[in-house]
């Protein structure tokens, strides 16, 4: 299978353009749950493309408003490669979309094939693969507290750069998962505060340690993302689809589609084991 048969085409591509602001990826990113955008550029010759920008980009880099400063550059494969390389490429690179470049010409957008592309290919058993979920699964599973506040738990999953966390409660057992997405859903951009660190807790709240004041201020500046200083169980998931080991790999992908998932949590004998994600998925290929 090659990446033509699984890509989006440019036709069915939203991309945003040169010159452009962050506010138009962080809208394309919110309405489509997407990680990143394509940029392109209208020049005399045509549609050029020059690089994605993803959420990370936006939160890491919050007073830079441009989007040719915020893109960044990521491997390219063109329509006749394989998936599986195609796979091992995401894999190896650490990005979850490739753009897709003309065959002869590297500078136009055939469009853009994705972890879940590929996903969906091992879902209908359009590349084959034997393995099950306990030969994929990391053992090291990212876990907040439930009871966080949400710019913590946020903070959390950037340090561990995985874009989950399995929430536990009081008793230290598994009770929902957060994703990034949930918390770009509620995100939202603050124009001119001047002090939001407190923003992360009240006064009398337990979790207001400074070292989080000072990671707020930094990370909410002038002009930034703003995100509730909630728990995170008001933005979890609580009913989770775990897998166990025996499971296929074929099966997990089957899950992760049906469900609009990127990780299931592998359980043994009722506890959380260690974790299966979309990524996971591709090196069994």
């Amino acid at each position: 299978m090659k990446v033509a048969d699984a890509m989006t085409s440019r036709a069915d591509l939203v991309t945003v353009s040169l010159p452009g602001a962050r506010d138009d990826a962080l809208e394309y990113l919110q309405e489509h749950r997407f990680s990143s955008v394509p940029v392109v550029k209208e020049t005399d010759a045509g549609e050029e493309y020059r690089g994605l920008v993803s959420r990370d980009d936006l939160i890491e880099r919050p007073d830079e408003d441009q989007l040719a400063i915020l893109m960044r550059e990521v491997p390219t494969v063109t329509p006749e490669t394989y998936l599986r390389d195609a796979a091992q490429l995401m894999v190896g690179s650490g990005t979850r979309r490739l753009p897709v470049v003309e065959e002869n010409d590297g500078d136009a957008l055939a469009g853009i094939v994705t972890v879940t592309d590929v996903v969906h290919a091992i879902a209908h058993g359009e590349v084959e693969t034997d393995a099950t979920c306990g030969d994929v699964a990391g053992a090291d599973v990212n876990t907040t507290y439930s009871g966080a506040p949400l710019p913590v738990a946020e903070r959390e999953l950037y340090f561990a750069n995985v874009p989950y966390a399995v929430t536990l409660d009081d008793e230290g057992e598994m009770d929902g998962l957060l994703t990034e997405v949930d918390i770009l859903e509620v995100a939202r951009v603050v124009e001119g505060a001047d002090d939001t660190g407190d923003s992360i807790a009240d006064e009398d709240d337990d979790w207001k340690w400074e070292g989080i004041k000072a990671v707020g201020s930094a990370y909410i500046p002038t002009r930034n993302v703003e995100i509730p200083a909630e728990p995170v169980r008001g933005f979890m998931t609580e009913d989770v689809l775990t897998v166990s080991r025996k499971r296929s790999v074929q099966e997990a992908a089957q899950e992760m589609i049906s469900n609009d998932v990127e990780q299931l949590p592998l359980v043994t004998g009722g506890d959380l084991a260690g974790i299966v994600r979309d990524v996971n998925l591709l090196e069994a290929l």
